[in-house]
């Protein structure tokens, strides 16, 4: 007989959007939905259950069965969802990625979902809400602070504004954080900015007037960060607790594992 979770165990539902790359295991290598383990175990610590949401564009219903939405890192946005020619460092376009993300990105702000973008995820923010990326820091000026490789991290600091939803999170102005990557926003569309680099480059931008919704431009989900920077993770699925409480939903208190 199926058991029913109890409803002091049952967890908010996290939806995280994945890559859609070549990949290899086992006797397979072939293109796959994917993404890495470091942001499954982020949320899972924090008390939430993760879902994963590959590329689809036919619509964006499956966030009426979510309580957050995660949009992940990843290759560049494409840059003519923001009117722009591919600069020479950008990556090939990875279309259906893009064009899922933008959607269900709009339609999570339109239901108040919260919702968290990391890194690319930022990005895919500021461009569905109108607006635009810088495609290549060095040749702008900002040098290899934000990256010095693909595949690495550089450590930097993050001034955030008061009375913001992020400084709240982490009880704190200013941050030292892990980054990779080599664009940036460059205009936030409809978004506030609340956390800069110290070259300048906008590193946070919050959704105006929602309950919780927010991009950061480093890697949380990081291990070698997760201790410094659990305090996001664990205020992602507190606000999802909240939404499925709001919508009748059992979901139980956030545990740390």
């Amino acid at each position: 007989m199926r058991q029913t979770v109890p409803m002091s165990t049952a967890r908010p539902v996290i939806g995280m959007t994945t890559y859609v790359e070549p990949a290899r295991w086992g006797a397979w290598d072939v293109r796959a939905a994917l993404l890495h383990e470091w942001y499954l175990d982020a949320v899972r610590a924090a008390g939430g259950r993760v879902v994963l949401l590959p590329p689809d564009t036919d619509d964006t219903d499956v966030l009426d069965r979510l309580d957050a939405l995660v949009i992940i890192g990843g290759a560049d946005v494409g840059p003519l969802h923001y009117g722009a020619e591919a600069h020479a460092t950008t990556d090939a376009p990875r279309t259906e990625r893009d064009a899922s993300e933008i959607a269900l990105c709009r339609a999570a702000i339109e239901r108040d979902l919260p919702l968290l973008g990391i890194c690319r995820g930022l990005q895919i923010m500021a461009v569905a809400q109108g607006g635009a990326l810088i495609q290549d820091l060095p040749s702008e000026g900002f040098g290899l602070t934000h990256r010095e490789m693909p595949g690495t991290f550089t450590e930097h600091a993050v001034r955030l504004a008061p009375d913001s939803l992020v400084a709240s999170i982490y009880g704190a102005a200013d941050l030292t954080v892990n980054s990779s990557h080599h664009q940036g926003v460059a205009d936030p569309g409809t978004l506030t900015p609340t956390g800069w680099a110290q070259d300048g480059l906008i590193e946070v931008c919050e959704v105006p007037g929602a309950r919780f919704g927010l991009g950061v431009q480093w890697h949380p989900e990081h291990p070698d960060r997760r201790t410094a920077e659990s305090p996001l993770f664990a205020a992602l699925v507190l606000a999802a607790r909240r939404t499925a409480a709001s919508a009748g939903k059992p979901a139980g208190p956030a545990r740390a594992e």
